[in-house]
């Protein structure tokens, strides 16, 4: 029940207006984007079942928005992870519009190494100097794409241009015309002919209407055949409504569009309201061919799509992406090099800490999941809060799990194992836990591998502390009428000093235990006993672990040995010394 008090009344009236509390009414400043009528829509339906055609835009929409642009070497080694990474249209710069991009398409044409499976695409402005000069950047390029746009939008066409539907509309026809014209002139059977892409920008903030009489304006100028698609890119200039909408536009564009077989769809995705990702794998969805996006979603604002998250995303599902992301580090480091901006830390498969739980029960839960996926050996990946098998993509098991104050046995226990081969009994994973946590509250921070295991061997295994230290023992039957008894003779150190001490069991560990509740005068019993080897073969050192009852108590010792009986005799001891300091 809520109390009916002067704030709940104000923000009962501010909901009501729809003020939030400090800002404007977005009632009366801002408008709901319309929805699109479209009752038998099928991309709700739809699954993504193969790669689109990837072109990358990091070297033109990407370098358009850095506070640095790029400059040659920049430009050229990301030009060069691009090919690498298996990109087949790669936009390389905007030539008519600086002196950079042109001398940098120059040298993509003449030294940059091109197959002949990739092409070269530059962006045009609907201009006819700058169409001109945009042939010359290309000259000698193999099958290149002149992409030419001209912005559509009523806010633009209203503000911006002053120009009705049919001024826009001419801008785009003359501009197909022109270009049309200098690529017959231009084509030979050396450089196997131009392709051609039309953007009306702005595309949704256009009204659908408008954008198809524009395109097919287009289209019927550039006539596009099977042989030499019109590839029709329908950007998502700013975003500005839901993913669900930015789908419908592109089913109704490719329910209406003229000559449909001889187009590609393109999607030309930004960010603004975050679901730029969202938005493509819809459209997709809705009929796509082809996606335009740059490396982790540089770009203008918030950026243009991430091509990789969208790779990634459908490789998870099982579909091949086409696009090799298997080093995502190198991928990382040309980009902030190329880009001269950072990826943040929780940035989709590539951020430092996407692979990383500190949560206790997502630890414990990956843990057992890492365990069961070795011993069903299942090729499959199930692997709990991990969508993707890190390896895949370069990346180690080693930062999956680490440790602070919210961790849990299990994440503790998974470092050890993974790490250094020590694999915790339960009832040690719990009794480590605790101390692990009591330093990481007292010190407020992230433990590395290195000191939880430092920390382990220290208070489990060497106790430089410990009072009693083991040195040797030899064992003998203890006679006739004892069948099945041994005597176990010890040699061990009180603080420093040598002791001989003895006792009889069924075997070493008993006969120890025995030995020593006599000479420290305490009941002393092995509650819990394992062991396993640390590495392979005839010299492997092996681990014991020993779980000490005591006076109603239990702790644990362990002890490291290339010979089993030694380290279980260690772990005893360890668990002794651990008895009487808690004494």
């Amino acid at each position: 029940m809520t109390a009916n008090t002067p704030a709940t009344q104000a923000a009962t009236s501010s909901q009501a207006t729809g003020q939030s509390r400090g800002m404007p009414d977005a009632s009366r400043k801002y408008r709901p984007y319309p929805t699109i009528n479209i009752p038998d829509r099928t991309w709700p339906s739809k699954v993504i079942d193969k790669a689109p055609i990837w072109c990358s835009v990091d070297l033109r929409d990407g370098n358009q928005s850095l506070v640095n642009p790029m400059g040659h070497d920049r430009k050229a080694r990301m030009f060069k992870l691009l090919l690498d990474m298996g990109f087949k249209e790669i936009e390389i710069g905007f030539p008519s519009a600086s002196q950079t991009d042109f001398d940098f398409a120059r040298w993509c044409v003449e030294e940059g190494g091109v197959p002949r499976d990739v092409s070269l695409q530059v962006l045009v402005q609907c201009r006819p100097e700058l169409i001109t000069r945009t042939f010359e950047s290309l000259e000698g390029a193999y099958k290149p794409i002149i992409h030419f746009y001209n912005s559509t939008s009523e806010l633009q066409r209203r503000v911006v241009f002053a120009k009705d539907v049919h001024g826009i509309k001419q801008i785009a026809v003359d501009a197909a015309k022109m270009i049309m014209d200098m690529s017959s002139k231009a084509a030979s059977s050396e450089n196997g002919g131009y392709r051609f892409e039309y953007s009306p920008e702005s595309f949704t903030g256009t009204e659908l209407e408008v954008a198809l009489e524009i395109c097919n304006a287009v289209i019927a100028e550039v006539k596009p055949t099977a042989e030499n698609k019109l590839i029709l890119n329908l950007p998502s200039t700013v975003e500005m409504a839901t993913p669900n909408i930015y789908a419908d536009q592109i089913e109704w564009m490719c329910r209406n569009i003229d000559n449909r077989e001889n187009v590609i769809i393109s999607l030309h995705p930004h960010n603004d309201r975050g679901t730029g990702i969202a938005a493509t794998e819809l459209g997709l969805m809705a009929g796509a061919d082809r996606v335009e996006g740059t490396l982790f979603g540089n770009g203008e604002r918030t950026g243009n799509v991430d091509v990789v998250a969208l790779a990634l995303n459908m490789y998870t599902q099982g579909v091949d992406p086409e696009l090799d992301c298997t080093d995502i580090e190198r991928i990382k480091a040309v980009y902030e090099y190329s880009n001269e901006m950072t990826i943040p830390e929780r940035h989709p498969y590539v951020g430092e800490l996407v692979y990383t739980a500190f949560s206790g029960s997502h630890q414990d839960a990956i843990n057992k999941g890492m365990k069961a996926i070795k011993q069903a050996n299942s090729p499959v990946w199930e692997v709990p809060y991990l969508p993707i098998d890190p390896q895949d993509v370069g990346r180690t098991y080693e930062a999956i799990i680490r440790i602070n104050s919210q961790s849990g046995k299990g994440g503790i226990a998974y470092i050890l194992s993974q790490d250094y081969g020590i694999n915790l009994p339960r009832n040690l994973q719990v009794e480590f836990r605790e101390d692990i946590q009591r330093i990481t509250d007292e010190e407020g921070k992230e433990l590395p591998s290195k000191r939880i295991y430092e920390r382990f061997i220290e208070r489990y295994v060497d106790q430089p502390e410990g009072r009693i230290k083991f040195v040797d023992h030899h064992t003998y039957p203890a006679g006739t009428d004892q069948r099945g008894i041994r005597i176990v003779a010890a040699e061990i150190t009180d603080n420093g000093e040598t002791k001989r001490i003895e006792g009889k069991g069924t075997g070493p560990i008993d006969g120890f235990i025995n030995a020593l509740s006599i000479y420290l005068g305490k009941e002393l019993s092995v509650a819990d006993y394992s062991e396993h080897s640390l590495q392979h073969g005839s010299n492997a050192s092996a681990i014991a672990y020993v779980e000490m009852e005591y006076d109603g108590g239990k702790l644990f010792g362990a002890g490291i040995n290339t010979n089993i009986v030694t380290a279980s005799l260690e772990a005893i001891v360890s668990a002794a010394n651990r008895v009487l300091a808690n004494s």
